[in-house]
């Protein structure tokens, strides 16, 4: 239930929502960063028809789905650069698995 709760910085979005701290006491953060980062990876990665795409292109989705002035464009907006940083740091990590 964390991992949902926690999803691509869902805290941002109870923030907008005026939530965060019902989220935050209910769902405590997860303290494993590259848990996250794999959580963040996944849902920023795929389409919501399940197709593979690029974090950039699914962040452009949701903000064309949403609204940029929606509670969850302007959460969107503000996740945006630590999503491209989580889905930087494990597409670092599986390049440099050995295949």
């Amino acid at each position: 239930m964390r991992l949902v709760a926690n999803h691509s910085f869902a805290l941002l979005e109870a923030e907008e929502r005026g939530l965060r701290d019902e989220l935050a006491s209910e769902f405590p953060l997860l303290e494993e960063p590259l848990l996250v980062d794999a959580l963040v990876y996944c849902d920023m990665t795929t389409t919501p028809d399940g197709d593979r795409t690029t974090a950039q292109n699914r962040v452009a989705e949701i903000l064309s789905r949403y609204g940029s002035d929606s509670v969850v464009g302007r959460f969107i907006r503000r996740a945006a650069p630590e999503i491209f940083a989580s889905v930087e740091r494990v597409e670092t990590a599986l390049a440099a698995q050995p295949r």
